[in-house]
């Protein structure tokens, strides 16, 4: 059996004759980011599903995050009688999953009974644009940095206060500290050691400014896998706080401190492993096609937004002067704008930094690569760079709603020549179903402002 988390079917095979593994988690991320799926018994995967695929229910790519159902998609409803699609098994990410007694997990594609990719599936968007980027002789390598806050209340507890009043891990800004940081270690090594041991290379962790904020990173991979990790990494953090008694949210906006991100660092190479992003004869060390990349970024990221700030919440994270960007600009080095250039020669890469922890990876990524597609098929002149506080830069700003960004997206060419028709009618109808029950809810706001003074 290899060391690295990853296993083979063979390896599986003698996993369950030693009696280690009984159980095999068939999963795949949903439209919000969420990890779902199901739990079968290891003989049987191994005996009837491994090659064939298991069944579930359609209704689960038009939901919201209450799992209500909801009509007005063209893949799933009352008038399609919901039918089912087949959970297939990419064999290559059969893993351990150590939080999980005698489990293994293996990350799905999405079919229909009749073998039909589903394009809606998040993975199948990546894919599809990793396709095209294929085509072109490159790969993407992305690294993704979630940051997320930990609470000392458990998920019941924070569930029956309605997640008011939850008293945070830490008292103060712990940015980078090491004293009360060390509050929280028991939690954050037993996170990394189990997500190392589950196939990802874990970097480290620090602590950040909002209260029981912190961010464990890890080494960057080809996109798929990184997006893979990304989602079991997210779900597994979630099972391991339960497990301590504690609980954790990668809402991009908690409270009026500073929001969750979900910075996305993204380089492309050649086939063959050579650098494409890097040119050490340009003064910045920046070569043609990155910088036609990063043109497509700007050119595109406002009707694109719907991808990287995919809930309502989203939105509130966008506060000047909060390290969440407002201009949709490129600096060198430069925290205050949207795309952050950083690293030399093979290390050349670009941070986008409009995501937050809610954001669901295979979207966003995808969306970079579709963009920066655009930017190096016709050539874009990449614009001055942008120094010192972006913030007050004479820039474009970043979509500020989710009905300004559902509406750029409904509405953008590139979105629907790139991604396909059928998959911007069903995120743009996700978000407007969130609007529209969103805005018919009476919040605490509204009460305390206008139960007695008005």
């Amino acid at each position: 059996m290899t060391t690295t988390g990853f296993i083979s079917e063979s390896d599986l095979q003698r996993l369950y004759d030693s009696g280690e593994i009984d159980t095999v988690v068939m999963a795949f991320t949903d439209m919000q980011g969420r990890l779902i799926g199901k739990r079968v018994a290891a003989r049987h995967f191994l005996e009837n599903i491994s090659h064939h695929g298991a069944e579930c229910c359609n209704y689960l790519l038009a939901v919201d995050v209450e799992n209500n159902t909801i009509q007005g998609y063209e893949l799933s409803s009352w008038d399609t009688g919901y039918a089912d699609m087949v959970m297939v098994a990419d064999m290559t990410t059969l893993r351990m999953a150590p939080w999980l007694p005698g489990s293994v997990i293996v990350t799905t594609d999405l079919e229909s009974t009749s073998h039909q990719e589903i394009a809606q599936s998040p993975r199948s968007i990546l894919k599809t644009q990793i396709a095209r980027l294929e085509a072109m002789g490159y790969q993407a390598f992305v690294g993704t940095e979630l940051e997320f806050i930990v609470f000392d209340d458990t998920y019941r507890e924070a569930f029956a206060k309605g997640y008011r009043d939850l008293k945070p891990s830490t008292d103060y800004n712990v940015d980078y500290d090491l004293l009360a940081s060390t509050r929280v270690e028991p939690l954050l090594r037993d996170i990394r050691n189990k997500m190392d041991q589950a196939g990802m290379y874990c970097e480290g962790v620090k602590g950040e400014c909002n209260l029981g904020q912190q961010e464990i990173a890890f080494l960057y991979d080809q996109v798929l896998r990184t997006c893979d990790n990304h989602g079991i990494y997210k779900a597994g953090a979630k099972m391991i706080a339960d497990e301590h008694g504690k609980a954790i949210t990668f809402m991009a906006k908690y409270n009026q401190r500073e929001g969750n991100s979900c910075h996305i660092h993204m380089s492309f190479r050649g086939m063959d492993g050579s650098m494409v992003f890097a040119d050490e004869k340009d003064p910045r060390g920046m070569s043609a096609v990155f910088k036609s990349f990063i043109a497509g970024q700007l050119a595109h990221t406002k009707e694109l937004t719907l991808l990287y700030a995919p809930q309502i919440n989203s939105y509130k994270r966008y506060v000047e002067g909060s390290f969440a960007p407002t201009a949709i600009a490129w600096g060198m080095d430069n925290r205050t704008v949207s795309f952050r250039v950083v690293g030399r020669g093979a290390g050349m890469r670009v941070e986008n930094r409009v995501p937050g922890g809610d954001v669901n990876p295979y979207l966003a990524t995808a969306a970079m690569i579709a963009a920066g597609i655009s930017g190096i098929e016709q050539g874009l002149t990449l614009e001055d760079i942008t120094e010192g506080n972006g913030y007050v830069a004479d820039k474009p700003r970043v979509a500020t709603t989710m009905r300004e960004a559902a509406d750029l997206f409904d509405t953008s060419s590139l979105a629907r020549s790139a991604l396909g028709d059928g998959v911007v009618d069903h995120y743009v109808h996700y978000a407007r179903t969130e609007m529209k029950a969103y805005e018919s809810v009476v919040t605490e706001w509204e009460r305390m402002r206008g139960f007695e003074r008005l």
